[in-house]
C-alpha cells in the first residue's frame, strides 16, 4: 500500500502522529508519505518511517498535482480541516480522518461539562488507522535527530558540563506560559545548572532570566534551531516544560518531564505519551479554578484579567519536584 498520511501543524501534534507512521510502516508494509506545511517539514525530514515528505506554503493546492501522480491507495486525515478535505476531494481517494473530539471540548470550556474521553490523542490518531488493521504497538513517540544538528551542552556553555535541567520557557500561546517573574522564582530555587530553551520569541525573556537569575543559568533562547533545542533536552536529566511541542519531543526520548499547565489541561488528552509502562512525569496546575479551561489551545491574554492559572503557580512545589526528580 502506499499512504498519506495528512497533519498540517505544529512541533506537537505532528510529533503525536509519529505512532501512526511507524506502525502503517511496520505492520502494514507500506510506503508511508507524509504532508505538512514547510514549517514543519523538517520534523519527519529524518523519520525512517516517512518515506517521502510533502510540504506546502500558502495554499495545499500548490502540491496537489503531485500528490495525484503518486496515485495513494489511502489517505489518513490526521488534521480534518477544510484544507485537508480539499486534499482528500482532490485525490479521491478511500480515506479515514481522526475525530477531534470538538464537541466535547467545546461543552468543556464553555458550559463546564466533562464529556471529554480519557483517551491520549495518540491512541485517537490511532483508532483513526484501526480500520487498517493497524493497532497500537506500545513504543511510545518517535523522534530523530539529525547528526549534522547534534550540539554538545559544555560547548554552548560551561554551566552544562555538569547534570544539568532543561527548562523550556515558550509556547505558542501567551496564557500557556508563566510570567516572566515566576519563571526567575523557579530559577532562583533551582540548584542544579539549568539550560533556558526557546525560539526567538523568547530572547528577551531568556536574557532577562539569564542576566538575573544567577551563574548556573545558561540563556540558549535564539540560539539553536529545533533540532538543535532536542538534542539539548535529549542530554537534560530532566526537562520543565509548558504544554508546547518541546514537551512532546522530551516524552518521545523518554525524558522525566515537569510539565506546567496554564489555560490548558492534560483532560484534553495531549499530556506526555511514553512507551508502555512508563510514566515519567508530573503534571503541575493550579486546582479548583472554575475558569479553567478557557480555551482548548490559548490566549495572547487571560479572558478573566487575573491569570491566576499562572499567577498562582506553587514554585516552591515546582523546584522541589526538579529537586526530586533530577535525583531519582
Amino acid at each position: 500500500m502506499k499512504i498519506l498520511v495528512i497533519r498540517f501543524s505544529s512541533i506537537g501534534d505532528i510529533v503525536l502522529t509519529t505512532p501512526v507512521t511507524r506502525c502503517l510502516k511496520i505492520q502494514l508494509n507500506a510506503e508511508v508519505h507524509f504532508l505538512t506545511k514547510s514549517a514543519f517539514a523538517s520534523i519527519s525530514g529524518s523519520n525512517p518511517y516517512i518515506d517521502k515528505v510533502y510540504s506546502f506554503d500558502g495554499k495545499v493546492s500548490d502540491v496537489i498535482a503531485e500528490l495525484k501522480a503518486e496515485d495513494y491507495d489511502f489517505v489518513v486525515d490526521l488534521h480534518h480541516n477544510l484544507r485537508s478535505l480539499q486534499v482528500k476531494r482532490a485525490l479521491g481517494k478511500p480515506s479515514a480522518s481522526f475525530n477531534k473530539i470538538n464537541t466535547q471540548k467545546w461543552l468543556k470550556v464553555n458550559l463546564g461539562i466533562d464529556l471529554l474521553p480519557p483517551v491520549h490523542i495518540v491512541d485517537r490518531y490511532l483508532e483513526t488507522v484501526s480500520g487498517l488493521g493497524v493497532v497500537n504497538d506500545g513504543a511510545g513517540l518517535d523522534y530523530f535527530i539529525p547528526e549534522k544538528d547534534i550540539v554538545a551542552p559544555a560547548e554552548l556553555s560551561p554551566v552544562l558540563a555538569q547534570p544539568f535541567t532543561a527548562f523550556v520557557i515558550g509556547a505558542t500561546h501567551p496564557t500557556k506560559r508563566l510570567t516572566r517573574e515566576k519563571m526567575l522564582e523557579i530559577c532562583r530555587k533551582t540548584e542544579m545548572p539549568l539550560a533556558i530553551l526557546g525560539g526567538k520569541q523568547e530572547m528577551a525573556d531568556g536574557e532577562w532570566l539569564g542576566a538575573n537569575a544567577g551563574s548556573h543559568v545558561a540563556n540558549l533562547c535564539g540560539k539553536l534551531n529545533l533540532n538543535q533545542s532536542a538534542s539539548v533536552v535529549k542530554q537534560a536529566a530532566l526537562v520543565v516544560t509548558h504544554d508546547t511541542g518541546l514537551m512532546h519531543i522530551a516524552a518521545a526520548l523518554n525524558k522525566k518531564i515537569i510539565s506546567i499547565w496554564g489555560n490548558t489541561i492534560p483532560e484534553f488528552g495531549m499530556y506526555p505519551y511514553y512507551p508502555e509502562g512508563m510514566s515519567l512525569h508530573t503534571d503541575i496546575q493550579v486546582e479548583g479554578l472554575r475558569c479553567r479551561p478557557c480555551s482548548k489551545i490559548g490566549h495572547s491574554k487571560c479572558p478573566k484579567g487575573h491569570f491566576k492559572c499562572m499567577q498562582e503557580q506553587d514554585t516552591d512545589l515546582i523546584s522541589s519536584q526538579i529537586r526530586l526528580m533530577s535525583e531519582s
